[in-house]
């Protein structure tokens, strides 16, 4: 049955799909990316599994699935997708409606050149700056990685974390310098979200779209909206202060809404 791990206002009933047909979606719960892919597959109403996985222990298993590292990989069609933007491609390929990308050429043109725009400016700039703060935390690091999983994994993970963090520093380039441009490269791009908005309240015409959609869900690490699909920790000190800080912004409570709004019923099974 549909999980109620997401509830938002879209009450639309999911596709009937076969069992053995539902796509599988490997993906880290408190990922951004991860975020985008998901919120894809519930935008289109798509009966589909979730494997969760955590950062550093995942890349054996992605890497026996897929050949290589990164998630979110969408299985689906007997295709292994990875990326979030080539995901929403697949989904909007094969389940054109509802739709994502709008149908005017010129309009899909903006949408598609927005999507490129946040998935290279905002996406690793905010998680550069979220993980230099996260990670000089150990306890709430390993509470906020581990969220759904067990007792035991969160105990065998909290074993492993100075691993785990020296990995993650590395693979994502964080240190308190890069750390202070990225922050600032995220304040830009909340600047040209704002530029960006329309009067009807969205990024490209008068409905929602792949646009909008990356632009919430990559701020999802400060914006702790309640629908996002997974109950995290409390925000550590530090990052709540960033969110403060940018929360009477015209974009950041335009994000929120979009998530009121749009983010809608899960459509992830069990099983």
């Amino acid at each position: 049955m549909p999980s109620s791990a997401a509830v938002g206002t879209d009450s639309r009933p999911p596709r009937i799909a076969a069992d053995a047909e539902l796509p599988t979606l490997w993906h880290f719960r408190l990922s951004h990316y991860n975020e985008k892919a998901r919120w894809a597959l519930d935008w289109k109403r798509l009966p589909h599994r979730r494997n969760a996985v955590i950062p550093g222990p995942h890349v054996p298993i992605i890497r026996w699935h897929t050949g290589q590292q990164q998630v979110p990989v969408l299985r689906i069609d007997g295709a292994t997708i990875n990326d979030s933007t080539r995901i929403i491609a697949a989904l909007e390929t094969r389940y054109p409606d509802p739709p994502l990308y709008p149908a005017d050429p010129t309009e899909r043109a903006r949408a598609l050149a927005l999507e490129d725009h946040f998935d290279e400016e905002l996406g690793p700039h905010i998680r550069r700056a979220f993980f230099y703060h996260l990670l000089q935390e150990p306890d709430a690091a390993v509470g906020t990685l581990t969220v759904g999983e067990s007792a035991l994994t969160r105990s065998l993970y909290r074993a492993a974390f100075p691993l785990v963090r020296a990995f993650m520093r590395h693979d994502m380039g964080i240190d308190a310098e890069r750390s202070t441009q990225s922050r600032a490269v995220v304040m830009a791009s909340l600047d040209r979200l704002e530029a960006e908005l329309r009067p009807s309240g969205y990024l490209v015409g008068d409905a929602f779209s792949v646009a909008d959609l990356t632009a919430a869900a990559l701020l999802a690490p400060l914006l702790r909206a309640e629908e996002f699909p997974y109950q995290l920790p409390p925000m550590i000190p530090a990052l709540a202060e960033w969110r403060a800080a940018v929360a009477d912004r015209p974009g950041f409570r335009w994000a929120l809404d979009m998530y009121r709004r749009h983010r809608g019923i899960s459509a992830a099974v069990s099983g």
